[in-house]
């Protein structure tokens, strides 16, 4: 595109250390394992050098041997994210955490002291959790319905909030003429009485540069979408097509200024994998040979997961069955439920696109058709930014960067530069 706009555009990346693609870890040159911190740090040194606002790390508190290579075993990401807030300086630092299986005084504290060690980078990706794997892993025998853990998600950032603002600023005196190290009147006690907490507080750690993490949330659900419109900051989501990102934006948005709060202050970031190639012919090439490898068996594990129904007891080439929104992760069955009735996909062409890209739009292309598509979106209204979820780490992160980013920057769509120290600054959220 040739029009220019001053509007900013956001950019997140969303780290899976093998890549996005279920095959991307047979095409690369450079296989390392998912918990290789030094491979990490890598990652992340490449994300910040590429001008990337955030440095995201998904999370799940459950595993099989179904799922991708990058998310079969992965590291803790508060754990993670205070090693990379070490060896980074700018880049923003994202970790999953779920409001189910938590405690609101832990996490507050664990972000308060991300926040601390990475100087004022740490982000929330709030998240509510849905398998029925997880419930089991933490002595439930089912996972609580979808309505009550939202409830609890609302109650729980209610209290992280209320700990995180015990602390005022100058609340530390250190005056060593006075003796005096602590304002009393500056740090308080919570005293939360509420459904699912009772919490005396305040946090034993003091307020960090942000005085909050970036709050991020996800769920596409109409509970999710509340939630979010009250309390996110970022909000992640998956639309397949400009319209669909529109419609999404556009309602989303509304819900914003609808719970009173200034749309403006709410960044909405779609996941978008591009493979990137020096020509159109080169980019086509590394698709189709990705989705040569993709194992349909994977896909349909996948999907079976998600749906809770078999799909392998159905015809692969007939139509998807009916599948009923249950108690599970309703945002992403909708999706994926949706683009099969629109595109007339059969279980076996869903499965691998489920499989392939999970579900997100794949836009392939040189760095002029993936910058030309990001701005098409951010100019009309669908998108304030993207999470970029390469297919192939190192390889497709590095052309990502080497060409798309200096022609998102010849755009002036982002900065050159990091304007300023914390995450909250460079976002531009109060």
């Amino acid at each position: 595109m040739n029009q220019q706009t001053q509007k900013r555009l956001f950019l997140g990346l969303f780290v899976q250390p093998l890549g996005h693609h279920v095959s991307g870890w047979r095409l690369t040159e450079n296989l390392n394992q998912p918990t290789d911190i030094d491979w990490l740090i890598q990652i992340a040194k490449k994300a910040e050098a590429g001008s990337f606002d955030l440095f995201f790390v998904g999370d799940a508190l459950a595993t099989s041997v179904h799922r991708l290579p990058s998310t079969m075993a992965r590291l803790e990401p508060l754990t993670l994210l205070s090693a990379l807030a070490v060896n980074t300086s700018r880049i923003g630092l994202a970790a999953t955490a779920s409001t189910t299986f938590s405690d609101p005084f832990t996490l507050a504290r664990a972000f308060s002291s991300l926040d601390h060690i990475s100087k004022g980078r740490a982000a929330w990706n709030v998240v509510t959790s849905y398998s029925q794997d997880v419930a089991q892993n933490f002595s439930f025998t089912d996972m609580p319905n979808h309505a009550d853990r939202y409830q609890r998600a609302t109650e729980f950032l209610e209290v992280t909030n209320k700990l995180w603002n015990a602390w005022q600023d100058g609340a530390v005196i250190a005056d060593q003429t006075t003796g005096q190290y602590f304002a009393d009147d500056r740090i308080q006690t919570i005293d939360h009485q509420g459904k699912f907490f009772q919490i005396k507080g305040p946090l034993n750690i003091t307020r960090s540069p942000q005085h909050k993490p970036v709050i991020i949330e996800a769920g596409s659900s109409e509970d999710g979408q509340n939630l979010a419109a009250k309390t996110a900051e970022i909000i992640f989501t998956a639309a397949a097509t400009l319209e669909e990102g529109q419609a999404f934006y556009q309602s989303q948005k509304q819900k914003i200024v609808d719970a009173g709060r200034n749309p403006d202050q709410v960044i909405i970031m779609p996941g978008v994998m591009p493979i990137v190639g020096k020509t159109h012919e080169e980019a086509q090439a590394l698709w189709r040979k990705l989705n040569q490898y993709v194992d349909i068996d994977n896909g349909l594990n996948q999907l079976s997961a998600r749906f809770g129904l078999d799909l392998r007891n159905y015809p692969l080439d007939g139509p998807l069955p009916e599948i009923p929104l249950g108690e599970g992760n309703q945002s992403r069955v909708k999706l994926l439920v949706d683009m099969a009735e629109r595109d007339q996909l059969s279980i076996r062409e869903l499965a691998a696109i489920a499989a392939g890209s999970r579900g997100h739009r794949v836009v392939v292309g040189t760095a002029q058709d993936i910058a030309d598509d990001l701005e098409n979106w951010l100019l009309h209204h669908a998108a304030d930014g993207f999470n970029i979820m390469p297919a192939i780490i190192p390889e497709q992160l590095d052309l990502f960067i080497e060409l798309v980013i200096p022609e998102l920057k010849s755009r002036h769509l982002i900065p050159e530069h990091y304007e300023f120290a914390t995450l909250r600054e460079n976002l531009g959220l109060v």
